[in-house]
């Protein structure tokens, strides 16, 4: 796995932090000069990129490939899969990215300025495309097995995951490396900010991003990226790779309504679905790593599914986007990372800024501090604009 967030750039930095309850979030006065109604976000470091990369490489990456560089780059280290492996075995690579806003506002600025696409140069078309990342990460680590972009909004990096999964359970793939990428700069969510769904608790940065509290008035946007290399346990094994953890089940449903409407039924739909594909029960759960981004409507009809689900079984909830923040079309890959260090490391991390509950999340088993606990099973969920809901289980 690898990491590249708020809440660290490593994966010792972030178990830390998930495990001390550190929140990543921030200030970026930029946004109130652009036009935002706030100025919150995850604060994700910029990588220094000329030690590591050729400029032609560097070239066409986005904000968001280049944080999936550091992640994957960590990644295939972790895995033990240098270039010479990479060159000579197949291995896919599948991204979650729903935007790519910056390259496209910098081309538009540039022919303002000098109405002539020839001074352009070759790097803004590979930024702004939607496949951005996995492109640059097919070319620069000499991947040759599936190459595509899984874009459905919030739940993205989750169903990349799935879908990695999917196609090594048919065996058509030995080994895939999967994630989710997101933009974290002025540009990315201005729209995004016109719904008013932002948290505009700007006093408080820390305590803004209140997943499931009765107060919360909104999320906060935040990005960067993870990777994971999924690879076929008795491919692994040959090879003598060290095993984080298994998907064991992914779950998916759409809810069919209002582009930007949530449902309790289709959250239940897909998280049943990846259950049973676990060939687990609810009971056999130890921990759901929630969706819940700190929205009035979306924590609320994700504790409806959770308490249809849950509601009276000793699965122990918190959601990590308090710390974190909404990290959009990575989270439901970087979720995943998080979960697996709760796996390997013996704990749950809390559901920080949760102080009073509303009717709907006062039946929930939340974690308001950090429980160390032995796990075994977790669910991690991904719910999106325009219905899309992933849902995945990892066995320890």
């Amino acid at each position: 796995m690898g990491i590249w967030s708020c809440i660290g750039t490593s994966l010792d930095e972030v178990t830390a932090s998930l495990r001390a309850g550190k929140c990543g979030i921030g200030h970026d006065p930029s946004r109130i000069a652009y036009g935002y109604q706030t100025d919150l976000t995850g604060v994700v470091p910029c990588p220094e990129l000329k030690p590591l990369l050729h400029r032609r490489l560097r070239a066409g990456l986005s904000d968001e490939a280049a944080y999936a560089f550091m992640a994957s780059k960590q990644a295939f280290e972790q895995a033990g899969i240098d270039e010479e492996y990479r060159n000579s075995h197949e291995i896919g690579v599948l991204f979650g990215n729903d935007s790519s806003a910056k390259a496209i506002i910098e081309t538009d600025r540039a022919l303002q300025q000098r109405p002539d696409t020839a001074l352009l140069g070759s790097g803004l078309i590979f930024q702004s495309m939607n496949s951005t990342v996995n492109m640059n990460m097919s070319s620069i680590f000499h991947l040759s097995g599936i190459n595509f972009t899984v874009s459905a909004a919030c739940a993205s990096g989750s169903h990349a995951v799935g879908l990695g999964y999917l196609l090594i359970k048919q065996g058509l793939q030995d080994c895939v490396l999967c994630g989710g990428a997101q933009e974290v700069n002025t540009f990315a969510m201005s729209s995004f900010d016109a719904l008013g769904a932002f948290s505009k608790r700007m006093d408080e940065p820390l305590r803004a991003s209140r997943p499931f509290d009765r107060d919360r008035d909104g999320l906060v946007p935040s990005g960067g990226a993870a990777a994971l290399v999924l690879e076929d346990y008795d491919h692994a094994v040959q090879r003598g790779a060290t095993i984080l953890a298994e998907v064991a089940g992914y779950g998916f449903s759409s809810n069919g309504g209002g582009i930007s409407q949530p449902s309790d039924d289709g959250s239940v739909t897909a998280m049943m679905r990846a259950v049973t594909m676990a060939g687990l029960t609810p009971a056999d759960i130890d921990y759901v790593n929630a969706h819940a981004t700190g929205t009035p409507q979306g924590d609320r009809f994700e504790a409806l599914a959770l308490n249809r689900i849950f509601n009276g079984l000793p699965a122990l909830i918190s959601s990590t986007k308090g710390m974190t923040g909404h990290e959009c079309w990575m989270a439901g890959a970087s979720e995943l990372v998080y979960c697996t260090l709760m796996l390997r490391h013996g704990f749950v991390a809390p559901n920080i800024n949760f102080e009073n509950p509303d009717e709907d999340t006062a039946l929930l088993n939340l974690v308001t501090h950090t429980v160390e606990t032995p796990l075994r099973n977790v669910l991690s969920n991904s719910f999106g604009f325009g219905g899309t809901n992933s849902a995945v289980v990892l066995k320890g």
